[in-house]
């Protein structure tokens, strides 16, 4: 039998006064059911009894509802659904049962939605949010800056090229291990050994980003490491030696390399500049008055300002004498600017200037520098980051101090306690290095070997 004839025991007014007031007592209509207050709002249950164990229970009405509590629903309402959830029970149909098998319901709806997102989900449409995630620069919450400084340029393009035309379309969900490794094989077969394993480590990034987002249930690339693309790589450790910098003082004019990149070739050996920080390097940051050189973003997130001795002046000064103007005859901003004057010149032009002047005649790329020699040294092949590391161990040849040397290269230091601790950045002692470092490059571009371990003084400039 329905329970109907025993409800109607409250009025709309006691209702409004029941909400006005601050009792928290559930209010009872009669017939099970009840108004019970619940934060901000209050919401109608029935309170039915268990079949099977007796016990007492509170079954929420319009659960589904956004709008589903007082006032929105009326008393009127509440006893209405409460007519139907009786009359439910009485032909034997348990209104709790019914709600969770709808829940169960709605849930496996809700994965169904889930993998079907999944499923459109492209590796193209994966890498485009990823990047703008975590390549693209920003300032995190704590102040440090993250992401990559080109903003996932590189990559974005070493995916143009090797992936998104297998990969592209695919759907993350759908990516086997086996389909990256055959991409990785090309590369490796080719000899790109360095690209397969930076692209390894991308794509493990990547799918790690999207496993952390449920876009995929699993990794398929968490088994592979750099054996199974490139293979390990051996840390590089060449460095000029002092007959080879005069070496190649000697063999600059003839190279027939643009002059912005002969003072790139100096500026680096004087300042230690990391290649990327050189190419990009902006006039506005550079001030030949002062002598310095200000990095405002550097790969360790913090910033970086390089006293210029006098060695390194003199390529600036020579960089400034080759400015050039934009169409509207404003001076572009960029110490190496690209042929189009749209931005800096890119890295890999660089790079490519030198390797084109170290290799043997019969392997010339077309259209290319015809001076395949012009470069070559006794040591063997170098590129620009050997030139970095040699004014490292230029400083160390002229006694400078290991820490000292790190700050001038603006190297992390490894001591967490000493990174949280130590905040001076010793500009002087930077300063006296870097100027010792210069008066050592200018003996040795004047062919003259024999080396001072005699630090400039501080505020000297050496000749």
């Amino acid at each position: 039998m329905a329970r109907t004839a025993k409800l109607k025991v409250l009025t709309d007014k006691a209702v409004k006064a029941y909400m006005a007031g601050t009792a928290a007592t559930p209010l009872h209509d009669g017939g099970g059911l009840y108004l019970r207050k619940r934060e901000a709002a209050a919401y109608w249950y029935l309170r039915l009894t268990d079949p099977a164990s007796k016990a007492q229970q509170w079954h929420r009405m319009f659960p589904e509802d956004a709008a589903g509590h007082y006032p929105f629903k009326t008393l009127a309402d509440a006893r209405e659904e409460a007519g139907k959830l009786w009359r439910q029970r009485s032909e034997g149909n348990d209104p709790r049962a019914a709600r969770k098998q709808h829940i169960a319901a709605q849930a496996e709806q809700a994965r169904d939605a889930a993998e079907q997102d999944r499923r459109r989900i492209t590796v193209r449409d994966l890498f485009d949010h990823w990047a703008r995630v975590e390549l693209a620069p920003h300032v995190r919450s704590d102040g440090k800056r993250s992401g990559r400084k080109d903003g996932g340029d590189y990559i974005r393009q070493q995916f143009e090229r090797r992936i998104f035309g297998t990969l592209g379309t695919v759907a993350v969900a759908n990516v086997r291990k086996a389909d990256v490794l055959a991409l990785l094989d090309e590369v490796t077969a080719a000899g790109k050994l360095r690209t397969a394993n930076v692209l390894l480590a991308a794509l493990k990034q990547m799918f790690r980003f999207a496993l952390a987002r449920d876009m995929i249930e699993r990794n398929p690339l968490d088994t592979i490491t750099k054996r199974d693309a490139g293979g390990s790589e051996t840390e590089r450790e060449r460095t000029l030696t002092a007959d080879e910098i005069t070496a190649l003082a000697a063999a600059l004019p003839a190279a027939r390399m643009n002059a912005r990149s002969v003072a790139a070739i100096w500026l680096i050996l004087a300042t230690g500049a990391r290649v990327g920080e050189a190419m990009n390097a902006d006039w506005a940051n550079v001030d030949l008055d002062a002598g310095t050189w200000h990095l405002p973003e550097t790969k360790n997130g913090r910033d970086h300002t390089i006293h210029l001795s006098a060695f390194a002046l003199a390529q600036f000064t020579a960089l400034a004498a080759l400015k050039e103007d934009d169409d509207a005859g404003k001076p572009l901003p960029w110490v190496f600017p690209n042929t189009a004057g749209t931005g800096p010149v890119c890295i890999k032009s660089f790079g490519k200037q030198l390797a084109d002047r170290q290799r043997p005649p019969e392997k010339r790329l077309q259209h290319r520098s015809k001076n395949t020699e012009a470069l070559s040294l006794p040591g063997g092949r170098w590129t620009a980051h050997d030139l970095r590391r040699t004014a490292a161990t230029l400083m160390a040849d002229l006694g400078i101090s290991g820490d000292v040397i790190d700050e001038c290269l603006n190297h992390v230091i490894e001591s967490r306690v000493r990174r949280t601790y130590v905040r001076n950045r010793r500009p002087a002692e930077q300063a006296r290095a870097f100027d010792a470092l210069g008066a050592r490059l200018a003996a040795l571009v004047r062919g003259e070997a024999e080396q001072s371990n005699v630090i400039a003084l501080e505020g000297v400039r050496a000749a």
